[in-house]
């Protein structure tokens, strides 16, 4: 098992949900795009509070996380909530996310990535994505260092207005909001926080 990878399996080992298990609150407010049917992919979905949320809005979900705990976890969480969706255990640097595969592609807080690797995941995701389907990316500014209440610690790892317009720039972006706000999401994500949100469509 790769480091980092054994880092997020660690941090995973609780009893508890390291990051709650409610749904991020940006992709609740996000439901007026969902569908049921659509075909959707939670990216790096962690302990499955949010793919689980999306199985529940009734959409075809592929949760992709690389920690085995995580899944062990997201899948009794499924179980508890009455749905079902599929997981892959995998490692997003190396797995083949494919061409025009989903309708909607979420990424909420997954900056486990430096800039270079990043890149390659946004591309990823971009090319994953059918015409016309929709990214919801929401992630922490670099203003977040000086909070300290959750995020990585490394400034290369954090998104701003600019760097998100660049990566996307092929995609129509329908918004692009920088706020702070306090969010309580388990005791990872606990306190005021630099947040930046990013909803685009792919051209059909």
């Amino acid at each position: 098992m790769k480091p980092q990878i054994a880092h997020w399996n660690q941090r995973y080992d609780r009893e508890d949900y390291l990051f709650g298990t409610e749904p991020n609150a940006f992709l609740q407010r996000q439901q007026h795009w969902l569908q049921p049917g659509m075909h959707a992919l939670s990216v790096a979905d962690g302990e499955g509070r949010n793919g689980v949320w999306l199985a529940e809005q009734g959409l075809d979900v592929l949760a992709v996380e690389a920690a085995p705990l995580a899944i062990a976890k997201a899948c009794h969480l499924a179980a508890g909530r009455g749905v079902k969706l599929r997981h892959e255990c995998v490692d997003l640097l190396e797995w083949d996310w494919g061409r025009e595969r989903f309708d909607l592609i979420v990424g909420i807080f997954i900056q486990f990535a430096g800039p270079a690797l990043r890149q390659q995941m946004f591309d990823s995701m971009q090319r994953a994505l059918k015409p016309g389907g929709l990214l919801l990316l929401e992630g922490y500014r670099t203003e977040q260092l000086a909070y300290g209440t959750g995020g990585p610690r490394d400034i290369d790892n954090l998104y701003t207005e600019a760097l998100l317009r660049e990566a996307f720039a092929d995609l129509e972006i329908l918004q692009l909001e920088s706020y702070d706000a306090e969010i309580h999401e388990g005791s990872g994500h606990h306190g005021m926080s630099a947040l930046i949100d990013l909803v685009a469509r792919k051209p059909v």
